[in-house]
């Protein structure tokens, strides 16, 4: 059984209407109804506070449909992607700090030009991967 039948079925179960359970979720009418038609699925915290409110298992209702299993994962993968660039962002800003504060005596032009760019770079690198996670999350 998909989802969104399971959802209907549990909400109508638990004698409540598509605007009670948007109420207690904090979500519009039109979301519940989207997700009982499956035209958009519940983010992994919904799915929890559904499962809570409805008094039914994450088994129960996550078991037997593919779309949504794949929605969670994708989710997921999108998290850790995120965690990635934040810690690679980080490292982008320390790195460019660690440059900027060292002394460097170098000889020719070139690296000396390479050598004072690199901190500026990776301080840009690093905001910007830093930003993009931030605003991923949002």
């Amino acid at each position: 059984m998909e989802i969104g039948k399971k959802l209907k079925d549990a909400r109508i179960s638990s004698d409540l209407t598509q605007e009670n359970v948007a109420e207690k979720l904090g979500v519009s009418r039109q979301t519940i109804s989207n997700w009982e038609n499956e035209k958009s699925y519940p983010d992994i915290v919904s799915v929890i506070a559904l499962s809570n409110l409805y008094c039914i298992s994450l088994d129960d209702l996550l078991k037997g449909d593919p779309k949504m299993l794949e929605k969670i994962e994708k989710d997921t993968n999108t998290v850790k992607s995120n965690r990635r660039m934040m810690i690679i962002g980080w490292l982008a800003i320390i790195l460019s700090i660690i440059l900027s504060l060292s002394n460097f005596t170098l000889t020719q032009s070139s690296i000396d030009f390479i050598a004072s760019a690199a901190p500026w770079v990776l301080l840009g690198i690093g905001i910007a991967l830093v930003c993009a996670c931030i605003n991923n999350r949002k």
